[in-house]
């Protein structure tokens, strides 16, 4: 069902202590080039980024989805891209400000936001870690400056050893570095080099995933040479060993981090929290309870940078004359319980009954078929969570594939 451009009109009481926490994740489109590999909504910045016109847009959207809000306060930011590093300390500043008068920071709010080597200035760091961002993802993806170069980036090796160093020095005692494995011609010597790299600045948090050739990109166009499967095995057995060897616990299915450290934002996602996108193709996800029980909605923005500038700026994305700014839909019932299982189950632990109840309004005997398959197989583990037996952490496609096609 598609219900055009505002948000539903809750029913419920303007707040329920059974809804779940509420994030904000704000998408900056812009990179300074598109890497090969990359399927995200990115886009080569413009000569001058309209820093001032973004900000705005990102604070109007944001006044049309104040009715998700229903009386939380925001738990997790997370500044995705494309590049935010890539925009001033000023605008940041603008955009918090704004921000603060329109929604509750949580006392213990998570701030992260993405950053790239290539793309830093040591000022830069500080005046984010002021303006109240508690936590950098580093895109790094690997310290071989020749892999650097495969991979289309615009920083080497040594900057990015030096982005994290000057980081660490800004104050940000939490932060992700982002490492990529399976590279082309990549061995099994040069993954667990880049990860000993990484071990030596004590990151709490690393993010370390196999590069995939997606549809819409160069790779996939014109595919390098991969590590062949043996290779890619052996890449992630010995990487596993190593991480956990240095305390860092394997939580989901590509993220790993010290005791208490997790990434609090990316765990609201994968245990069916809802969230508020702002931004060129940003996504959203909000819970409603009202008098014929709870409802699930999804809402994506448009997609282009230039057509998101220009409906905000223009005032025509009420009505959306021009271009429809936002998509909104009701997630079907069952649906509702598949997708929960499907991010909860790249997390190890999974989610315990009662959250999946809490938050979908379903039982698991709402999905006795896929549950019954999956743990036949013994991918699946069912006791007071549900959560991916070892097995199925290790053919987490299929176990995830059992869901998507019941």
């Amino acid at each position: 069902m598609l219900i055009p451009t505002q948000a539903p009109v809750a029913t419920a009481p303007l707040f329920s202590s059974s809804l779940p926490p509420l994030s904000l994740y704000i998408h900056i489109p812009w990179c300074v080039r598109k890497c090969p590999y990359c399927d995200f909504n990115s886009h080569v910045q413009p000569e001058i980024i309209p820093e001032s016109e973004y900000i705005q847009a990102l604070l109007a959207d944001l006044d049309q989805d104040l009715s998700w809000v229903q009386g939380r306060s925001i738990a997790t930011i997370f500044f995705g891209g494309g590049t935010p590093s890539l925009l001033s300390a000023s605008a940041y500043q603008t955009l918090f400000d704004g921000l603060r008068q329109r929604v509750t920071f949580a006392d213990d709010i998570e701030i992260t936001l993405e950053a790239n080597p290539g793309t830093f200035e040591a000022e830069k760091f500080a005046a984010y870690r002021a303006l109240g961002v508690n936590r950098l993802s580093i895109g790094v993806q690997t310290f071989d400056s020749d892999l650097l170069k495969t991979l289309g980036r615009i920083h080497d090796g040594d900057q990015a050893q030096n982005a994290i160093s000057v980081a660490k020095q800004a104050g940000f005692e939490n932060f992700n570095i982002d490492l990529m494995h399976g590279l082309p011609g990549q061995t099994v010597a040069q993954a667990l080099s880049d990860l000993n790299t990484a071990l030596a600045f004590a990151p709490p948090h690393l993010s370390w995933y196999q590069l995939t050739l997606e549809p819409n990109t160069e790779f996939y166009k014109y595919p390098p040479i991969l590590p062949d499967d043996d290779t890619l095995w052996d890449i992630q057995e010995a990487g596993n060993t190593l991480l956990a060897s240095a305390g860092f616990e394997h939580y989901e299915i590509s993220a790993f981090a010290q005791p208490r450290r997790v990434a609090r934002h990316n765990i609201n996602y994968w245990t069916f929290g809802d969230y508020l996108g702002l931004g060129a193709g940003a996504h959203g996800k909000v819970t409603l309870h009202g008098p014929t029980g709870m409802q699930i909605f999804r809402s994506r923005k448009t997609r282009l940078p230039k057509d998101y500038l220009n409906s905000f700026l223009n005032g025509d994305f009420i009505n959306g004359q021009k271009h429809q700014i936002k998509i909104t839909e009701a997630v079907d019932r069952v649906d509702v319980g598949l997708e929960c299982l499907m991010n909860a189950l790249r997390l190890t632990d999974g989610i315990s009954v009662a959250d999946f109840q809490k938050h979908t309004g379903l039982t698991l005997e709402d999905l006795t078929k896929p549950i019954a398959q999956a743990q036949k197989l013994g991918l699946l583990e069912v006791d007071t969570r549900i959560y991916p037996s070892e097995r199925g952490q290790r053919y987490l496609n299929e176990l995830l594939g059992i869901f998507l096609t019941d």
